[in-house]
């Protein structure tokens, strides 16, 4: 598809992003200054049809993701004609496969979390094909990514294999979905950051790869076409907003966070805390690889300029308070963890090891599992609580210590965070004492959503470029560390001690 010639009325001063994340659907509209005008979510459903499984179902997130857009632009009490431009980020990795003719998907949505398909990645790693695919692709072979869970679709619905032969199915993460009902079925397409998480993608020439598709059984033509980050995108069918509007912006959610804190240059790092935690260091024009399990990803490609990243995941950051809900019924609100935290016994070393589904980043054990270590009579909520709250920050620890040895670089001068966990002080006041650098907290913690904004803006001259993005960036609070060195390593020697005996469980 061809570039657009932009021109902008006047009238049109807002710009609207969808963050279509795991938990939920999000549209915001952000005014010229870059100010939040508007904003409305709705949660997503999750499905655990068996153990280890995780899905959704695509036509909800699409179903939501609209009326998000239609209330946050109702909320502002705008017409949709003064939106001058639309940008997406999304989970990654969450894999749909629909039919062209119908729209409709023939399959619920295969979650990022989802581990069904780890017999078949173990089976690809005992024939030695691990190496060629880090090479390739700069990942980590594992369920996580898309590949498998495309293989695992065509394999086990019915009629499957032979639609995606006669090219009657396409296969997208959430953008391409989103973008597929979003034009009415007139755009078929992805990012390079999203394309980077579908282990089909070769990142050292930047497309698919014809060897990593006969490996993995996908027909190429399953494949949407990979655009770079601020591309054109298509326009949205009048039917959906009453207007049709430019898509000049998509990003996976973590790359799109990493340019909504502005880190455009190499060194710089930045850590969400969402549902899991991803840290994301920029190693600038060239592929940096990983010796300490963690993957080489596309940062962005920008005007057809490339950044690549080391990133490392961590399965549960906002998980784990959600875990403390749902399973051991606590029935404080996130915002009261703080005061927990806080009001807790801080002599009693509990430590809680949150390996619900294995350990992710620089460890990869998928065989941990979930621990309390070091209970004593007087643990109790409080001590639990604080244990859950400072297990994300013993991982961020331990993921950008593998970070710094991988590039060798100068010791990182601080960590910029956002998502929804980045709100407690008492836990980045903790990350600043752990890390023992200080944790900047955006002014704007949706910054998922204002990166593919700032893709969408700055495409059409709505924002400013990188450098006075970057230089215009605020954030809202600086914690500084503050804890003893004896105490900090007394901390850190507990939390690397409960490790060991989880990964020693059989």
């Amino acid at each position: 598809m061809r570039e657009r010639k932009i021109a902008i009325p006047n009238k049109q001063d807002f710009i609207l992003a969808i963050d279509q994340g795991t938990t939920s659907s999000r549209s915001i509209l952000f005014d010229k200054l870059r100010n939040i005008t508007s904003q409305y979510q709705i949660n997503t459903q999750q499905y655990y049809p068996k153990s280890a499984w995780v899905e959704q179902s695509p036509v909800e997130i699409w179903q939501n993701t609209q009326e998000t857009l239609r209330k946050t632009i109702k909320i502002a009490g705008l017409s949709s004609t003064r939106i001058a431009a639309m940008g997406i980020s999304n989970q990654r990795e969450t894999t749909v496969i629909w039919n062209r003719k119908t729209g409709r998907p023939i399959y619920n949505a295969i979650v990022w979390l989802d581990r069904r398909t780890e017999e078949d990645c173990k089976l690809l790693e005992s024939r030695d094909f691990s190496k060629v695919i880090q090479d390739k692709t700069g990942l980590i072979l594992d369920p996580y990514f898309s590949a498998s869970k495309i293989s695992w679709i065509l394999a086990n619905v019915n009629g499957a294999r032979s639609a995606a032969n006669r090219g009657d199915l396409a296969f997208g993460t959430i953008d391409s979905w989103l973008l597929w009902n979003l034009t009415n079925g007139a755009v078929h397409a992805t990012d390079i950051t999203n394309a980077s998480r579908t282990m089909l993608l070769n990142i050292n020439c930047q497309d698919w790869d014809s060897e990593l598709l006969e490996l993995f059984d996908i027909p190429k033509n399953l494949l949407p076409e990979v655009r770079d980050c601020n591309a054109y995108f298509g326009s949205t069918h009048s039917s959906i907003l009453g207007t049709s509007i430019d898509i000049y912006g998509v990003a996976g959610d973590q790359q799109a966070a990493a340019l909504g804190q502005a880190c455009f240059t190499r060194g710089m790092i930045k850590s969400t805390y969402g549902t899991g935690c991803f840290c994301l260091l920029n190693t600038g024009y060239e592929r940096a690889c990983s010796d300490n399990k963690l993957i080489t990803t596309i940062a962005y490609r920008i005007s057809g300029n490339v950044n690549y990243a080391i990133e490392g995941s961590i399965f549960m950051a906002g998980a784990v308070i959600n875990w403390l809900r749902d399973g051991l019924h606590f029935t404080e609100s996130p915002d009261e963890y703080d005061k927990l935290a806080e009001s807790s016994n801080l002599d009693d070393l509990v430590y809680l090891i949150p390996a619900f589904s294995g350990l992710g980043a620089p460890w990869w054990d998928t065989k941990a599992r979930g621990a309390v270590l070091g209970m004593s009579l007087s643990t109790g909520k409080k001590e639990i609580a604080r244990a859950a709250l400072e297990s994300v920050c013993y991982q961020t620890f331990d993921l950008i210590g593998a970070m710094q040895r991988d590039i060798h670089d100068s010791p990182i001068s601080s960590l910029r965070v956002d998502g929804g966990m980045s709100k407690s002080n008492w836990s980045m006041q903790f990350l600043a004492d752990i890390l023992q650098i200080p944790i900047e907290r955006s002014i704007v913690t949706e910054t998922s959503a204002l990166g593919a904004a700032w893709l969408a803006a700055s495409k059409i001259g709505f924002w400013p470029t990188q450098k006075h993005f970057a230089k215009n960036r605020k954030y809202q609070h600086r914690f500084i560390p503050q804890m003893s060195s004896q105490k900090r390593q007394i901390k850190l020697s507990g939390w690397h001690d409960a490790l060991e005996r989880i990964k020693a469980v059989p």
